[in-house]
């Protein structure tokens, strides 16, 4: 499997965020808005017992999609790696109904976790990651796709929504 060629236009900074895996991102940026609750202490949430179990219920649904894209990457022996070429198109599960389950799975959870954690700060940044994959990860693993599946791919693409 191939790696996108240096000579890709991808900003250095864009690279190297890069390096970081995509699970990482979601926990890097939660773990800031954490930091920044804790500092800045907002009660916003607090007092609204009902975040806790709808909370758990939200991470434990994000979590489910995201793991079940995972494992069909797993089952059909495909990369998880953002710029390494695919050995599989998948289109069945939850790919019928989003191209990234596993990015939809993570911000769900993610959300999900501020609600259990009743943390405003953190979910207030999701945004930002959110912004990272759509402009920077998610543009270059559609390149490696059209590249390795062509018409295959646009066809799919054309059919299924990036997000939801």
């Amino acid at each position: 499997m191939s790696r996108l060629p240096e000579s890709e236009p991808i900003s250095n900074f864009a690279r190297a965020f890069l390096r970081i895996p995509v699970p990482w991102t979601f926990v890097l940026t939660y773990l800031a808005g954490a930091v920044c609750e804790t500092l800045l202490r907002p009660r916003w949430l607090q007092g609204y017992d009902f975040l806790t179990p709808a909370g758990m219920l939200v991470f434990i649904l994000g979590a489910a999609l995201a793991a079940s894209g995972w494992l069909i990457f797993n089952r059909v022996d495909t990369t998880r790696v953002p710029g390494e070429d695919s050995s599989a198109l998948v289109t069945w599960g939850p790919y019928r109904f989003t191209r990234n389950p596993m990015y939809v799975g993570l911000s769900v959870a993610y959300l999900g976790e501020a609600g259990i954690l009743h943390q405003i700060i953190p979910a207030l940044l999701l945004p930002f990651t959110l912004v990272y994959l759509n402009q920077v990860v998610i543009p270059l693993e559609e390149k490696r796709l059209h590249a390795v599946f062509g018409a295959e791919y646009e066809q799919y693409r054309n059919k299924v929504r990036r997000w939801l």
